[in-house]
């Protein structure tokens, strides 16, 4: 099927989702792959990851940019050429879950997450958040939740994008209700030499049986 959805986060800031319906093949047939991504495409053995990525590339030839345009860092970070003329800065963020690909496209830099709804999350809960935020809700929340909170530290990990960054040693988020679709986060995080605080801005919301989160650096 053709873009799913566009959310406006802000002003300079849109995230895309393409809701995954074609066959492996309809997607190869449509989509143009430099020589590196080809490769990387025939190293995935799960054909939910090779549709995942290339409906990545579906929102690209969207948004008028193609894989060409698509490059990352040492470290696997995406980055987008600016189109045309321009000499503004353009971010991208990436992220895929079952269904869905997303990509996010910002002035600022952006990170991008989006997961599906399951129990699972909830029971590995203890090894990446503080599980008392999760206290006094239903089991059905307690799943969105927790969800939210991977979310974020996922989305701010790709802000980031540094070797050692723990989930639960590093990043925090203040205490928020679901309803806000809106939280704070601060990652501390010891980079050899000193500890410094970064203090983050939070968007969330639901798509279907979904989570998506972004995080803005303030």
């Amino acid at each position: 099927m053709p873009l799913h959805k566009v959310v406006y986060l802000s002003n300079n800031t849109k995230l895309y989702l393409w809701k995954i319906t074609e066959e492996l093949d309809l997607l190869l047939s449509e989509v143009k792959l430099k020589d590196s991504s080809k490769a990387r495409l025939e190293n995935m053995k799960s054909e939910s990851h090779q549709k995942g990525f290339l409906a990545v590339r579906m929102l690209l030839q969207h948004l008028n940019y193609t894989d060409f345009d698509l490059y990352y860092d040492s470290l696997g970070k995406p980055h987008i050429k600016p189109q045309g003329c321009s000499i503004k800065d353009v971010h991208i963020s990436i992220s895929h879950s079952h269904e869905f690909s997303a990509i996010a496209i910002s002035d600022e830099n952006i990170g991008l997450d989006i997961e599906k709804l399951k129990e699972k999350t909830l029971k590995i809960a203890p090894r990446f958040m503080d599980v008392s935020h999760l206290e006094n809700l239903s089991d059905e929340d307690k799943i969105k939740k927790a969800t939210v909170i991977w979310g974020i530290k996922e989305s701010i990990f790709k802000v980031k994008n540094e070797v050692g960054i723990s989930f639960p040693d590093h990043i925090s988020e203040t205490p928020f209700s679901l309803e806000d679709k809106t939280a704070n986060a601060t990652l501390k995080f010891n980079n050899n030499t000193e500890v410094s605080g970064e203090n983050f801005k939070i968007q969330f919301d639901s798509i279907e049986d979904y989570i998506f989160v972004c995080a803005f650096k303030k």
